[in-house]
């Protein structure tokens, strides 16, 4: 299910970009080496892009890229439609759902990647992270907005993470910048990276520039 990803300093590393709504961006974003390509599907975002929108763009993008919609307050059933209705491949739950909630979304699903975002405050949020290593295939590290359920721009305390090693694959996400990703990455040591207003001119409108200077970073 999941993507091999680039290789990184010898390891390979999933690079997913999230809050895309146009297709020749999503495209030039894939040939530049990211594994996933994400599309919010929550209403309220200023990146929300509607099922019938996301549909032309995952059909044209290569098959061995993750199609990633961001979910958030929908109901598992609602959830499940858009999947089958945009061919989406990884489901990444960004709210407060509870494991039982991730349980009922593997039913209805069973052949997609869930991806359980954490909004991480305080250390607390890792042990919460725990619970749900049993009920996921990815756990994403977010930084915590009260107001904003991602695409803050804002960063994670990173030493917070160093003790972080779950049992099941993890993304780094929070604020990470072509100018900052080396730093994070000297920190810890994720299974991937996830990034949206850090490669953007404006939410939803990506800057392929920045993509390409994060790729070079990565690589070097």
């Amino acid at each position: 299910m999941l993507n091999s990803g680039m290789v990184i300093c010898g390891a390979s590393m999933r690079v997913k970009i999230c809050g895309l709504t146009r297709l020749d961006q999503a495209v030039a974003i894939a040939d530049l080496g990211a594994t996933d390509i994400g599309f919010i599907c929550v209403k309220k975002s200023p990146r929300y892009i509607a099922p019938d929108k996301i549909l032309p763009i995952v059909a044209g993008l290569p098959k061995s890229i993750g199609k990633v919609g961001v979910f958030a307050h929908q109901s598992p059933t609602e959830i499940a439609g858009i999947v089958s209705t945009t061919k989406l491949s990884v489901v990444q739950l960004h709210s407060d759902e509870s494991p039982e909630f991730c349980t009922e979304v593997r039913t209805l699903l069973p052949h997609i990647e869930i991806i359980k975002a954490i909004r991480v405050g305080d250390r607390q949020s890792l042990e919460i992270a725990k619970t749900y290593e049993s009920v996921v295939d990815t756990l994403l590290l977010d930084a915590y907005h009260p107001e904003q359920l991602g695409g803050t721009g804002h960063t994670i305390n990173w030493q917070d993470l160093q003790q972080f090693s779950p049992s099941i694959p993890w993304l780094l996400a929070g604020g990470l910048k072509p100018n900052n990703i080396k730093k994070a990455l000297s920190l810890l040591n994720p299974d991937g990276i996830d990034l949206s207003s850090g490669v953007e001119d404006a939410p939803g409108q990506k800057n392929l520039q920045q993509v390409q200077q994060l790729m070079a970073q990565l690589a070097q």
